[in-house]
């Protein structure tokens, strides 16, 4: 796109729109700086540029930066409408920006992926998000693996709030579960789509700082790859989203999986500022139309101002003009057109909780998993919030440690049996189901490292997810046969 070096001087009190074309055959690119410095405009926070990827531009002219203020959420704004979307906040002209929390026209739950660098606004959209799920009924399941300090007003707010990377990994199994029971309740109902309360509720979950959880080197990056992505095969149809949020700039910090991939392309997708690695592989990976261009998006709406060493009014003051919430919604109807995020919480950090963030939620509990799920969710899902939660995470570590020294010994010459394979042999061996007790006490004699029930719990979750095992009650198991 040319700007011939006379082109008229732009009002500055005035909104003028441009539809600009490039010749057939030619694809519209565009320089923000040479387009800002033809008008004589010193703040490229004015002009707004979105293409149809081919040919055509809009181009939009205002008197000032349209995003530089945006106000609060209503009520309304946090309720789903009947296309199951929410109003996240405005584009550059001043219409709602919409995201999907489901897809009644589908029957199915949302896949979604926020992107963004310290600092531009993710916890924020985190918490409006989990905020609208609780006035709209949905369950919400939420790993903070910030420790809980990313969004700690969630806390009480949420049906569960996980905080260390075991925990975390307890949720998803426990998810994986409860969407296999529903299968099953579903396929004896003939229902191959989910009607949320029919009979149950949406349920979401959420894991915030997600690379740290499936990047490479992280202790449980394979098993959480693996139930994000069964999570993600099984949850649509039955009423089961997930949403990854990350500082990723690279989606290799994202388990590296291709099948990984390729689901966010069919989810909502939120682009927060970004790295530009980031930016060139979301158009390499499908992400988004090859030729798209995207305006960056500055850590500053302050314009440059060059002043001379011997100017007396020099400004000192702190750079406030921050763009955090600023986004590109790229599962949205407009990919290239910039938007931002509602105000979330007070402008100034607060000592404690922000109040602005609790009236958020609004009153009352959050709403629960059905009763139904809850002997799938298993022992984890009951001592959410509770003191014991501690020793099932201590039993996670402890697995996970010595799934390591054995994968070790193992590469050393030294062979030694995984605890899911003496489980397995301990099943096979038996004619009756059997509790995690006596597997425990039946595992402790076949002459291989003691291991202890918490361990033998959490590999019996694994390979009755992997259908390996089937629970034959409540609370005991049996080999699939």
């Amino acid at each position: 796109m040319t700007i011939t070096p006379n082109a008229p001087a732009i009002p500055d009190d005035q909104i003028v729109e441009l539809m600009v074309q490039v010749p057939p055959g030619q694809v519209i690119r565009y320089d923000l700086a040479a387009l800002a410095s033809a008008f004589e405009i010193a703040d490229p926070g004015r002009i707004a540029v979105e293409t149809d990827g081919s040919r055509t531009a809009l181009v939009t002219i205002y008197p000032s930066n349209p995003l530089a203020v945006m106000p609060p959420p209503s009520e309304a704004d946090m309720l789903m409408d009947a296309y199951g979307r929410i109003v996240v906040g405005r584009y550059h002209n001043g219409r709602p920006a919409r995201r999907k929390l489901f897809d009644p026209r589908t029957g199915s739950a949302v896949r979604a992926l926020t992107f963004g660098t310290t600092g531009a606004g993710k916890s924020r959209t985190v918490q409006y998000v989990l905020a609208c799920e609780k006035r709209n009924h949905i369950v919400s399941w939420y790993g903070d693996l910030k420790g809980g300090q990313s969004a700690p007003e969630a806390r009480g707010q949420v049906d569960w709030l996980a905080t260390s990377q075991e925990e975390v990994i307890l949720m998803l199994r426990a998810a994986v579960a409860v969407a296999q029971a529903r299968q099953v309740r579903y396929a004896a109902m003939g229902r191959n789509a989910f009607v949320i309360g029919d009979p149950d509720p949406l349920l979401s979950v959420r894991i915030d700082e997600a690379n740290r959880l499936l990047e490479k080197g992280a202790p449980y990056r394979e098993e959480a790859t693996y139930l994000v992505k069964e999570l993600g095969r099984t949850g649509r149809s039955v009423g089961i989203g997930e949403e990854l949020d990350a500082q990723a700039s690279h989606l290799e910090e994202l388990g590296g999986s291709d099948t990984l991939r390729a689901m966010l392309k069919e989810g909502e997708v939120t682009l927060l500022r970004w790295s530009s690695s980031m930016m060139r592989q979301l158009v390499a990976d499908g992400l988004l139309p090859a030729g798209t261009q995207l305006m960056p998006i500055p850590k500053s709406l302050r314009p440059r101002i060059l002043r001379s060493q011997f100017a007396t009014d020099a400004d000192d003051d702190d750079d406030v003009c921050d763009t955090q919430g600023t986004a590109y919604l790229l599962s949205g109807t407009h990919p290239a057109s910039m938007m931002r995020h509602f105000r979330i919480g007070s402008i100034l950090p607060m000592p404690g909780l922000d109040p602005e963030i609790l009236a958020l939620y609004g009153p009352g509990d959050p709403k629960r998993l059905e009763d139904t799920s809850v002997d799938a969710a298993g022992e984890a899902y009951e001592a959410r919030g509770t003191d014991d939660m501690a020793m099932l995470c201590a039993a996670v570590r402890e697995d996970q440690q010595n799934q390591t020294a054995k994968a070790q010994a193992t590469k050393g010459g030294r062979g030694a049996a995984l605890l899911a394979d003496r489980i397995r042999v301990v099943l096979a061996d038996s004619e009756d189901p059997l509790s995690p007790d006596e597997i425990t006490v039946l595992v402790n004699v076949d002459g291989g490292p003691e291991v202890r029930v918490g361990s033998v719990r959490n590999t019996l979750g694994v390979l009755a997810d992997a259908g390996d095992i089937v629970r034959a009650g409540r609370g005991v198991y049996e080999i699939a046969r």
